[in-house]
């Protein structure tokens, strides 16, 4: 993979350090209509890059601006966002009660939808698997209701353009999407979900999701030779 030099050199143009399958603060950053320096990482021989910056959890994404290193995805978003508010749209709102209530829904997606995924995918009994399916859509019909809460009608989570909560669960659609052929379930559908199954119409159709998130059909195959390292892991 691609490596770049240490901190100090990375001052104007952002420096995202992602692996090759994680786009969604690319996203942002497009969203944005923002320049910034592309370095996709290799997990399994972590560069020195990636180690200076984010020497506490070793894991990615990680920005650089101003060459300093901002980690965590959640916490790079609010960054993109404040540093760069007055360009592009805002991802979080400036009322602070809806503030507080779009990072109640990020951090819902990220423990309730998640983790019951990774749950499913890496699952070694099919009941652990089922459970963890059945975790999963239930937090996606609660998404549901969401969408319908917070849209207010409008298009999107954060009403009539892109906001926090889209931009998170927009990040994971790639392996909700491959969910059918990974895990035997199927997110979205019509009868239960049809707010959020146009919605994923309309989050894929942006100009920024066109470029930044990745091909289902690779991120499938991606997770299934992951899948195949861990269980020939777990045989070792």
């Amino acid at each position: 993979m691609e490596e770049a030099g240490g901190l100090g050199n990375h001052k104007n143009t952002p420096l995202l350090l992602v692996p090759t399958k994680y786009k969604w603060v690319k996203f942002a950053l497009h969203l944005k209509g923002l320049s910034y320096e592309y370095v996709e990482q290799d997990l399994d021989n972590k560069s020195d890059l990636l180690l200076a910056s984010n020497p506490v959890h070793k894991k990615v994404p990680v920005l650089i601006h101003n060459g300093k290193p901002i980690c965590e995805s959640v916490v790079i978003l609010e960054y993109i966002d404040d540093a760069y508010g007055t360009i592009g749209p805002s991802f979080l709102p400036l009322d602070p009660y809806e503030r507080a209530i779009a990072r109640f829904w990020v951090d819902y997606i990220d423990q309730k939808l998640v983790i019951p995924w990774k749950v499913a995918f890496t699952a070694d009994g099919e009941e652990e698997k089922t459970e963890g399916i059945k975790q999963m859509l239930a937090a996606v019909h609660t998404l549901e209701g969401a969408l319908k809460e917070c849209s207010k009608g409008k298009p999107f989570f954060g009403g009539d353009s892109v906001g926090y909560v889209d931009i998170a669960l927009g990040g994971l659609l790639g392996f909700l999407q491959g969910t059918e052929e990974l895990c035997g379930s199927k997110p979205f559908d019509i009868a239960s979900t049809p707010l959020l199954l146009a919605w994923v119409e309309r989050f894929t159709a942006l100009d920024a999701a066109k470029v930044a998130l990745p091909d289902v059909s690779k991120l499938v195959e991606f997770a299934k030779m992951k899948r195949a390292q861990m269980a020939l892991s777990i045989k070792k």
